[in-house]
């Protein structure tokens, strides 16, 4: 690997507000090489997901919070270039907490091996397969537990997971209300995927609009967003409803606390259920996701859109469109 430097995003400041270039520092170091039980990898896919911003804070989540001057963190897709390791071999393509860099050292704890099929892109292990299909599945058939007739919202319609959960809603038999940023993105939810209804909540009052959409109430609420948006759903829950609790991007980057929800005593009064979860409570449970979503993408009855940035220096400001609304389905970046 001799002249060869592995490129690299390390974050250098907590983030305020939104993510700045500056709260990283591009650095470029020798290519590492193995040792004993060790393997390299070559990145070739990064996944940019809203947990990397919870990550770069100091607060501990699921996970410790990424330590200054470290290698920022995040899910990417790469190839065995060199291994010392007995369970994996050269050319082998793995997933794993790779993080914002050309090239990983790993002692293989956490990475996959994906299946060698030449009918899916790479990408399909981020935009339908892996910890984005996990999530969606696992989340509304688990925790939210659909039934036929019954009506679901879900925030963040035309984003990764969200994209997915009103597919699979669909799939349960339920009434799928989506709400996005755009009417580019209302569209594509409705007339591609099968939505029965899309809100803009850029351009529409959402409870109003949520009233004449769900007009027997919203029995699952799977919320991506938080905020004022979840406020009004909360609003229109019906008895014993079920709020799956996946994400909270609104308040991100806020610098103030968020207020409310105002709409919180219709839990008690709706006696309906708010559960969070992390989709690694479900890991060993991902052949089971994983079969259902092949079997429902050769049936034709889930579609997944990957939406690509081109190299690792735009990681740093590409991430900022998840939470500007500008990305719809699952953002990448291809090294």
């Amino acid at each position: 690997m001799a002249g060869e430097v592995n490129r690299q995003w390390r974050l250098v400041a907590r983030p305020v507000g939104m993510i700045k270039e500056s709260d990283f520092r591009w650095a470029e170091e020798p290519v590492p090489a193995p040792g004993e039980n060790q393997l390299r990898v070559r990145n070739l896919y990064l996944s940019l997901d809203p947990t990397n911003r919870m990550w770069a804070t100091e607060t501990p989540t699921y996970l410790p919070p990424v330590g200054l001057g470290e290698v920022m963190r995040g899910i990417a897709i790469g190839v065995v270039e060199e291994s010392r390791h007995p369970n994996f071999k050269a050319g082998d393509h793995v997933q794993g907490l790779l993080g914002w860099q050309d090239y990983a050292l790993s002692d293989g704890r956490g990475l996959t091996v994906l299946p060698h099929n030449p009918a899916l892109p790479l990408t399909a292990y981020f935009g339908l397969f892996g910890h984005i299909g996990m999530t969606a599945y696992f989340g509304l058939l688990e925790i939210g537990r659909p039934q036929p007739g019954e009506t679901l919202v879900v925030s963040a319609a035309a984003g990764a997971v969200g994209s997915l959960v009103g597919q699979i809603g669909k799939i349960q038999g339920c009434r799928v209300v989506g709400i996005a940023g755009s009417d580019d993105k209302c569209r594509w939810i409705t007339e591609d995927l099968g939505f029965d209804a899309a809100v803009n909540y850029k351009t529409e009052p959402v409870r109003e609009s949520l009233r004449r959409h769900c007009p027997d109430g919203i029995d699952i609420d799977f919320e991506n967003v938080g905020g004022t948006i979840m406020d009004d759903v909360l609003g229109l829950i019906n008895l014993r409803a079920r709020v799956v609790l996946c994400g909270l991007i609104a308040n991100y980057n806020a610098t103030e606390p968020a207020p409310g929800p105002y709409n919180f005593g219709n839990l008690l009064i709706k006696r309906a259920r708010v559960e969070g979860f992390i989709v690694l409570d479900y890991v060993d449970r991902a052949p089971e996701a994983a079969a259902a979503l092949g079997r429902w993408l050769l049936e034709g009855k889930i579609k997944y859109r990957i939406d690509e940035v081109a190299g690792l220096e735009q990681a740093p400001l590409a991430l900022n469109r998840l939470f500007e609304g500008a990305n719809m389905g699952k953002l990448v970046v291809k090294l």
